[in-house]
């Protein structure tokens, strides 16, 4: 297998992760089992290797005003160490990637991207930059891991006293067991949690000791098969299925990012147009016997309405649920279609998303 390794690749043969390539790089995608890590993460906790995740920083005067102009959402009147998803669109309202913007002071903002779009959005933001602002590629400096699930603060608790209280906040200069860390409440699964950046060097010794203090708690290690079905059950788009440069984000369901009361952006004019939309982004449950898979069709009798974006069974709501764009006259949660998995027409119900909300 070809593929960068994380810092933490050693970590994961040593555990008996199952290493596949993914956007480049070699990550475990399970170790003791989708299930049963998905199960730990909504009842316990469990502690992710996200280091392929790209990190880029945008320094200068007018690093803010570039930062609106590249996103859809708005980011003025941020406190340091705030965070705000959002869109980045093209021109024509398509989307080049979703990611979170971290205010670390007036002039500087840190960016994560996806791991697979890293090389094109540094190339995206770098040709749209204007006035007195720089960019850095920083995702080489950088490791992130991710502690998810309801006992996570009582395990960060047990290595350091710098954790943010709200969510979508971090403490931009915290330290955990001795060690200099950016700690922010945000994750990718539905639960309650943080995501930890730290320099490379310290991800082995970081890693080690969550997993020793989360022990009692019944953290454990998890790869990017629960990854995805976590964050399906939550009903969170994936950059790929659920958002592309053929989805806009009102097809996707994220038009509360979308700030057109914002002076000029990129996407603003193509966005302004793109409503009333003809297609969106739905919940399906699957009523019949079968999982329904990404590109799988949508049909009302003999007529396709749209297409599955990404389906599974759900370890803890022990149902299969998937997302799917289709046609708006669909969307009511209630209707009943059919999905054909497999050349077999499986019947499914539009419901309302989130499939998972913690309590």
């Amino acid at each position: 297998m070809e593929g960068r390794k994380t810092p933490l690749y050693d970590r994961h043969t040593a555990a008996g992760g199952k290493i596949v390539p993914f956007a480049g790089w070699l990550l475990p995608v399970q170790y003791s089992g989708v299930i049963a890590e998905h199960r730990a993460v909504r009842s316990a906790c469990g502690l992710f290797d996200v280091s392929h995740m790209g990190e880029l920083v945008l320094r200068g005067a007018d690093a803010l005003a570039n930062v609106n102009n590249l996103m859809t959402n708005d980011f003025s009147g941020m406190a340091d160490g705030q965070a705000r998803y959002s869109p980045m669109c093209y021109e024509d309202g398509g989307v080049v990637d979703d990611l979170i913007v971290y205010k670390v002071s007036d002039t500087v903002y840190f960016i994560v991207v996806n791991a697979a779009n890293k090389d094109k959005d540094a190339a995206w933001i770098r040709e749209h930059l204007t006035g007195d602002c720089t960019m850095e590629d920083w995702s080489d400096r950088v490791a992130q891991l991710a502690l998810q699930g309801p006992r996570a603060e009582e395990i960060l608790r047990k290595l350091t006293s710098d954790i943010p209280e709200k969510n979508y906040s971090a403490v931009l200069r915290g330290t955990v067991k001795g060690m200099a860390c950016m700690v922010s409440r945000t994750g990718y699964t539905g639960e309650d949690g943080f995501e930890l950046y730290c320099a490379p060097a310290d991800a082995p010794a970081l890693w080690d000791a969550l997993l020793e203090a989360g022990e009692p708690f019944g953290l454990i290690p998890c790869g990017l098969g629960a990854r995805d079905t976590l964050r399906l059950e939550a009903a969170m788009p994936l950059y790929g299925p659920e958002l592309s440069p053929a989805i806009n984000p009102y097809e996707a369901v994220l038009g509360i990012f979308v700030k057109l009361e914002k002076p000029d952006f990129i996407g603003k004019a193509a966005l302004e147009q793109a409503r009333p939309i003809s297609r969106r982004r739905v919940g399906l449950k699957i009523t019949g016997r079968g999982i329904a898979r990404e590109e799988c069709p949508v049909y009302d009798g003999e007529k396709q309405i749209g297409v599955v974006t990404s389906g599974t069974h759900c370890p803890w709501l022990g149902q299969a649920v998937a997302m799917a764009m289709v046609d708006v006259a669909y969307k009511e949660p209630g209707t009943v279609v059919q999905v054909d998995v497999r050349g077999r027409k499986v019947e499914a119900e539009i419901v309302k998303t989130p499939f998972y909300k913690r309590a």
